[in-house]
């Protein structure tokens, strides 16, 4: 099974960029986006073949995630159920046979911070749900996470260790994550390579020096490592200040 994530920053302005380029030569079997900044009707894409699940954010414009799927799923859930953190549409999880698969768009804390607080409750609230159906199956959690879990993850830690996305807060929730029985797939085939990035800021020529992030991730429950076959990060896709990330496993 190939899986691919992507923070496509507005699906409407990346479809002018090559997206279906990407998608089709990629043919992924499951396809997950955030920050599509869309509502219902604002686009239309023919996608053969797949099953197409979207959770649009309240505010126009803003956030927002999807999952394009070949295989039909058993249940979708769309949200945690819970009006504090289901307006700007950042989850949406399938359920399988003999999985779950979960695409999250993990809140920015924001210039200044503003927003850690909300964030690291959001942190709480996911991992309680995920945990949840870990317990029922074994889960593949994707998306954009808004951190930068190591120094290898960014290529100036030093600088940016109370900015937004490289606090202690931020990193020590995707350290509990893992605790709890989950895997960084990237890391579990590159445990200390550096030089990979999956986000770079549109400033300075960021991504031509490869100044960049490594903040989107796929990670499994630790039951799935023997199926895990290759993850890989597509930083030679452009259309987006994200790449695509992926994962595949045999299942």
């Amino acid at each position: 099974m190939k899986m691919i994530s992507w923070n496509v920053n507005g699906l409407r302005a990346v479809m002018k960029k090559g997206f279906m380029d990407f998608f089709t030569e990629a043919d992924a079997d499951i396809f997950c986006l955030q920050e599509i900044k869309l509502q219902e009707g604002q686009i239309e894409i023919d996608l053969p073949g797949y099953y197409t699940y979207w959770n649009y954010a309240h505010k126009k414009g803003y956030s927002g995630t999807a999952i394009f799927t070949k295989e039909e799923p058993l249940s979708v859930q769309y949200g945690l159920g819970s009006e504090e953190h289901d307006t700007e549409g950042r989850m949406i999880a399938l359920e399988f046979e003999g999985h779950y698969v979960v695409t999250v768009y993990t809140p920015n804390s924001q210039h200044g911070l503003l927003r850690l607080d909300y964030r690291l409750l959001w942190e709480e609230a996911i991992l309680s749900f995920v945990k949840t159906l870990d317990r029922h199956k074994p889960v593949i959690l994707c998306g954009d996470l808004n951190v930068a879990h190591e120094e290898i993850d960014l290529k100036n830690p030093k600088a940016n260790k109370k900015n937004s996305g490289f606090t202690p807060e931020e990193r020590g929730k995707m350290t509990q994550f893992l605790a709890n029985g989950f895997v960084d797939t990237f890391r579990h085939f590159h445990p200390m390579e550096t030089g990979f990035y999956s986000w770079w800021s549109y400033r300075s020529n960021c991504r031509e020096k490869n100044v960049g992030w490594r903040i989107d991730y796929f990670l499994a429950s630790q039951k799935l490592l023997p199926h895990l076959k290759s993850a890989k990060i597509h930083a030679d896709v452009w259309g987006s200040d994200h790449c695509p990330v992926e994962l595949q496993l045999a299942i």
